[in-house]
């Protein structure tokens, strides 16, 4: 006689945000820091009809200001206008939007850290009643994480415990669990 056994199934969707800007990384000339802060302030240079712009960092210990080339003799009309304003009104946001763009930090020679400049968001689910677990990762913003960090975020788990899970197959998955990522990725886990 065959014995029915039922696995129960859960799914879930979890959301990577952003909470902050990333500290952005790099030696400063005037003190022995390496972390530059920055709050979305923009500079504009014109010379003539090509303009240069900016994003400004200040140093967190000595407040030396650094600048993140985000235009480089640019033609004016080759410009979005409501971009351009948005460059003299110092969006934020906008800020936040560049500093996920890969190509910002690769130009100007910086690395950033989003350790503590994102969260988790997630539906809710419950661990005790499911057998096994769909989870759907979307990221937001393209913030490059360990993908052990997220997992152990969700899961409430050390990042040695999620690495162990996945090493005896715990955790699977299509996409590769090791290393960054920045793309939304999904994974089962198995108890």
């Amino acid at each position: 006689m065959l014995e029915n056994t039922f696995v129960v199934r859960a799914t879930t969707h979890w959301r990577v945000r952003p909470t902050a800007l990333p500290t952005i990384r790099r030696r400063c000339r005037a003190c022995p820091s390496t972390e530059f802060q920055t709050q979305g302030r923009f500079r504009v240079n014109a010379n003539h009809k090509l303009l240069d712009v900016w994003l400004l960092a200040l140093c967190a210990q000595c407040g030396e200001t650094i600048k993140l080339t985000v235009m480089e003799r640019t033609h004016v009309r080759s410009i979005d206008p409501d971009m351009l304003s948005r460059f003299h009104e110092n969006d934020a946001s906008l800020a936040a939007r560049l500093l996920t763009d890969p190509q910002l930090p690769h130009r100007n020679d910086v690395a950033l850290d989003w350790s503590d400049a994102w969260r988790l968001d997630m539906d809710p689910f419950e661990l005790p009643k499911a057998d096994v677990l769909d989870v759907r990762v979307e990221f937001t913003h393209r913030i490059p994480l360990r993908v052990t960090t997220v997992i152990a975020t969700g899961l409430d788990l050390s990042g040695s415990e999620v690495a162990k899970l996945i090493a005896t197959g715990g955790i699977t998955s299509d996409d590769k669990l090791t290393g960054r990522r920045a793309s939304d990725f999904g994974f089962v886990m198995r108890w």
